[in-house]
């Protein structure tokens, strides 16, 4: 009675139960065939290939015909001015994080815009300067100008002087970054990515403020201290501040007090109103115009001995091939900063691609952020990524495409051909000033940590860790700290789902592919997904469950939306040729499109366990369903994949909605879909 499938107990010899659960006979194509077919289609040359390739490679191509005038550029002009205004004084203040002299900031906020404005594929995120980055290049610059002999308290040095060498070295790392960056996107290696939780990234982040407070520190003071090189520099620079603190400059100090709060009284401001505030204030602007005036007009230089920017040139330079000599010192320098550069970048234009409701393509951002460093490092320009902050900016301002980055690069580009000299006066505490004040959403990380601890102590203790390895230790060590510290335990092999049937009469439900005679529950989907869900493995789940039912939600709920905006604007037109007044409201009340299911049942018996990025998952995938009236159900959930589901409210508040929601089995989960179903429809007809 041995037979292959699964079969009920048997307990007469005389009287066998057919299997209910039948194994197909799956055929494999030999992977010669495989080989050998795909091989065909990539070198397949045609002319929609080669068009398609091209605007593949410049999405503005796609999309900049079809730009809506009249509707985009306001909010485009207006989102492209702001953030161009704050970029002018950040620019010029990361370049003494980045150990450069100020107009290459300049140039890298320049050129970055223009080239994300045709590669990029987000319509939001603002590509450029990052202090995290220019924290990075700085700590690289500053270490090659010691080993080469360079005083970093002196302007000038040997050979073509101090300021040719810093950025000789910067566009040399720039350049291997982004060179790093193109053979991860031909190669789809953004997998990498993988390894670097938001826990992780968040730590990361927190730790290297710190440091940037710490480097920034003896400019607030007007110390002449030379950044530490080796581990521990937050501990010995501070050490050496305190040892040389009787040489403050009280100039320096007095400006620093006044600058600070300006700043954070214009943020705190910003916070509080900002739902009456149309447009942010441009406090460092404000800041950096009337510490210029007073530094100008008061001779604070040399009165006062106050440390300022010098003189920045204007116009730009000829293209030059970055330093190939200096390349194989920096290689393993450059690894880091494309990792995060691009990690950055892909997570931030996929989060507010899905606030906006459109797509992103990750491994065209990984192009498009290879090249905003590539093409820029022959100009003199450094490493950047998205920014958060200035993102958030264009978001907040009605950014609607990259036409904005455009107006933001003209900004600029003004600045760069006749503005630049009229920053020599300004104050390097001043420029210091302008960093610090913008780390605080950084260091405002803290107060998460126990909500993180109380989610998962595992995401908790990564945070910390990362965070502390990058503040006590080193930046470079404390991404790799980071990434070993949340990387041992990812399964690459667990991302098995599939669609499950019921066998026949019974309350047994299996992978459809993998058995026959198998029948779907009517208007109810049964998904399983055989691995843990956490961070690493959390895209993957979203995109197999997406595929599956065959509906994304959010851009689901897009197109309703769109066509509730038409059907309104064709009603109102109707209305006003029929004097009508109330047919708008009828059309739109009939545009639903109308699903082939109405609940998603989610089979959890295959899961060991969820981190906070799982319960995150799963709590937005029963709100965003629920938008477009998909009922989302949870089956044979283990008791610690419940208590995680319970800690971040799933079910609501005092899990209200349990009983609703959480299943002992796949069937009765199904049985309450079709049954509630039926309520629903029975009101329907009432109404």
């Amino acid at each position: 009675y041995i037979r292959r499938g699964i079969c009920n107990t048997v307990t007469e010899v005389t009287k066998v139960t057919p299997p209910l659960l039948e194994r197909r006979a799956r055929q494999r194509q030999p992977t010669v065939s495989v080989l050998k077919s795909k091989l065909k289609q990539g070198v397949t040359c045609s002319g929609p290939r080669v068009r398609s390739t091209l605007t593949g490679f410049f999405p503005v191509v796609r999309w900049l015909p079809k730009y809506k005038l009249r509707e985009y550029v306001w909010g485009d002009l207006m989102s492209g001015v702001i953030v161009g205004i704050i970029l002018v004084p950040q620019a010029i203040a990361y370049c003494l994080l980045a150990g450069v002299e100020p107009i290459y900031g300049l140039y890298t906020s320049f050129y970055a815009n223009i080239i994300y404005f045709l590669m990029g594929t987000s319509r939001h995120v603002s590509v450029g300067i990052f202090s995290l980055m220019s924290l990075m290049v700085g700590q690289v610059v500053d270490k090659e100008m010691f080993l080469a002999g360079f005083d970093l308290n002196e302007d000038s040095g040997p050979d073509c002087g101090k300021e040719c060498y810093s950025i000789s070295i910067a566009a040399a790392l720039t350049f291997l970054a982004g060179v790093y960056q193109l053979v991860m996107a031909v190669f789809r290696l953004g997998f990498v990515s993988v390894y670097l939780s938001s826990p992780m990234l968040d730590g990361f982040a927190t730790g290297a403020s710190f440091t940037i407070l710490t480097v920034q520190a003896k400019y607030l003071l007007g110390l002449k201290i030379p950044r530490h090189q080796g581990y521990g520099t937050v501990v010995v620079t501070w050490i050496n501040i305190f040892a040389n603190i009787h040489k403050t400059n009280l100039c320096d100090l007095i400006t620093s007090a006044i600058s600070i709060s300006v700043l954070v009284a214009g943020k705190e401001i910003q916070e509080r109103y900002k739902d009456r505030l149309k447009i942010p204030l441009p406090t460092e602007l404000i800041v950096v115009a009337g510490a210029t005036l007073a530094s100008h007009f008061g001779e604070l230089n040399s009165h006062y001995g106050s440390s300022v920017s010098g003189h920045i040139p204007t116009g730009f330079i000829a293209p030059q091939v970055p330093s190939f000599s200096l390349m194989p010192r920096l290689a393993l320098d450059a690894i880091p900063l494309a990792v995060i550069s691009f990690a950055f970048t892909v997570s931030l234009s996929e989060m507010f691609a899905k606030k906006n409701g459109y797509t992103v393509r990750p491994n065209q951002e990984m192009l498009a952020i290879s090249f905003c460093n590539i093409i820029p490092s022959f100009f003199r320009c450094f490493t950047t990524s998205a920014a958060l902050a200035k993102t958030m900016v264009k978001d907040s301002t009605g950014c609607q495409t990259q036409v904005s980055s455009l107006i933001s690069a003209l900004v600029v580009l003004l600045v760069v051909l006749y503005f630049a000299p009229f920053f020599y006066a300004l104050q390097k505490c001043v420029l210091a000033c302008i960093i610090i004040v913008s780390l605080r959403g950084a260091l405002r990380k803290f107060k998460d940590v126990p909500a993180k601890w109380r989610a998962s102590r595992n995401d908790g203790i990564v945070w910390l860790v990362t965070m502390s390895a990058t503040a006590l230790i080193s930046v470079e060590l404390g991404l790799l700290v980071g990434i070993v510290s949340n990387g041992l335990d990812v399964e690459w092999f667990l991302k098995a789902v599939s669609l499950l049937g019921r066998a026949n009469d019974t309350d047994l439900y299996e992978d459809m592919d993998e058995y026959k005679n198998l029948m779907p529950p009517p208007r109810v989907h049964v998904f399983r997904f055989q691995a843990p869900l956490y961070y690493a493995n959390k895209d993957s789940f979203l995109r197999s469950l997406y595929k599956a039912v065959g509906v994304e939600p959010f851009l689901e709920l897009t197109k309703r939306r769109k066509a509730e905006k038409k059907a309104k604007e064709m009603s109102s037109k109707q209305a006003k040729a029929n004097g009508d007044k109330n047919n708008g409201e009828v059309v739109i009340g009939l545009i639903q499109r109308e699903l082939d299911f109405h609940t998603i049942v989610l089979d959890c018996s295959a899961i060991p366990f969820i981190d906070s990025t799982g319960m995150v998952t799963f709590k937005g995938l029963v709100k965003e369903y629920k938008e477009i009236g998909v009922s989302m159900l949870f089956a044979n959930c283990n008791t610690s994949v419940i208590n995680t589901l319970q800690k971040g409210q799933v079910f609501g508040e005092n899990d209200k909605d349990m009983s609703s929601l959480l299943f002992h089995t796949v069937h009765a989960a199904v049985l309450h879909a079709n049954s509630t179903s039926t309520e629903s429809k029975s009101e329907d007809s009432v109404v």
